[in-house]
């Protein structure tokens, strides 16, 4: 497919994309709005494979809140039921459920996926990319979603952005990290590029859902292992199994979740449908970062209290992993195609919006956090 020019992105975005959630209409749209189905009281059941398991209320959560909205805008004409992992698809096999046609939605975290074309870890996480808000701003203001959008056409995928966890922690540790040869040999359950970047800085990569995670490492199957944010890890339990908690996740300054909606269920929906359903994964896309960053607090503070430590990777750790991720992006400039088109999108935006937030956003958080509130 060819690279449509940003212009011609942002009027994608716009008259195609989100803007329906908005409730706008193309003429076409208008036409289909007067077909006997809809006039009649359109009726349409789907199922959504969720990657999360229900205990990850956040996540799960996030999902059913959108389709409590689409029942509510639709008069219960569309409903969606939501599933856990395991009952309609594996945590891990929901792209391709989706693809199949066994369920019509699916809700991940794309870096999941990157094993089959690292591309798709540009949707969610890379090792030093965007924080929340930068990752925000590129998909719906910059190329980042018009770019998506024509990757996944070759997935059979229509992609949406599914909300946000913000900065991730950097994960649990029997043991302390001081220097790069600490890495060497440590077993770490960890997935998505930042795995790739630490597996050539000598760690055993290990690739578990969050529902083995934990029993992995109190079993002392792997030495360490990273999943999220305070929030979710006190949920699973890993301040049981080990007492270091370092930060940050640099592989995940900002990780965007995704709905995908398999192509032949979507060009099936009326423009009611669309438009409703495209509302309510905005809204639940919203709320789900609010969450995170109203929940990780007390989470953090809570573990904190009861014995975990937290500490910072040393300066000599990050510069390696920096250093390495830079390696590991010109590799994949060279031999992947679809990697090179959208993160040079994703890398130009990242220096423009680093010189502003240093400006701003840094030196504010720095004042703030230098008080005594």
């Amino acid at each position: 497919m060819a690279r449509a020019r940003p212009a011609q992105r942002r009027s994608f975005l716009r008259g195609a994309g989100l803007a329906g959630a908005l409730g706008t209409a193309t003429a076409g749209g208008l036409a289909a709005l007067a077909t006997p189905s809809v006039q009649a009281g359109e009726r349409l059941r789907w199922r959504l494979a969720s990657s999360f398991p229900r205990n990850l209320d956040v996540l799960f959560g996030s999902v059913e809140r959108m389709a409590v909205q689409v029942r509510k805008m639709t008069g219960g004409r569309f409903d969606i039921s939501i599933h856990e992992p395991g009952e309609l698809a594996p945590a891990f096999g929901v792209l391709e459920a989706v693809q199949g046609g066994s369920v019509e939605m699916a809700f991940t975290a794309p870096a999941y996926f990157q094993g089959r074309d690292e591309t798709f870890a540009l949707d969610c996480a890379i090792p030093f990319g965007l924080n929340a808000r930068q990752m925000n701003a590129w998909l719906l203001e910059g190329e980042g979603l018009a770019l998506l959008r024509e990757f996944y056409a070759g997935q059979g995928i229509v992609n949406y952005p599914g909300g946000n966890t913000g900065a991730q922690m950097g994960g649990w540790y029997r043991k302390e990290i001081k220097t790069v040869e600490d890495l060497k040999g440590l077993r770490m359950r960890i997935g998505g590029l930042g795995g790739r970047v630490l597996s050539r800085l000598g760690v055993g990569l290990h690739y578990l859902p969050a529902g083995e995670t934990v029993q992995a490492l109190e079993k002392g199957v792997v030495d360490a292992a990273e999943w999220g944010g305070p929030h979710d890890d006190q949920i699973l339990g890993f301040n049981r199994a080990a007492r270091l908690y370092y930060s940050p996740g640099w592989w995940a300054g900002g990780a965007n979740l995704s709905y995908y909606i398999g192509r032949a269920a979507w060009d099936g929906l009326s423009v009611e449908f669309r438009s409703c359903l495209e509302a309510a994964m905005a809204q639940a896309a919203t709320q789900c970062l609010a969450r995170y960053d109203q929940l990780n607090p007390l989470a953090l503070r809570q573990l904190l209290e009861s014995g975990v430590e937290v500490h910072a990777f040393p300066r000599e750790v990050i510069d390696a992993a920096f250093k390495t991720a830079v390696g590991l992006y010109d590799e994949l400039n060279q031999r992947n195609a679809n990697w090179r088109r959208i993160f040079s999108s994703l890398a130009s935006y990242r220096r423009d919006a680093n010189a502003w937030f240093r400006l701003s956003e840094a030196q504010f958080d720095q004042i703030m956090q230098r008080q005594r509130l």
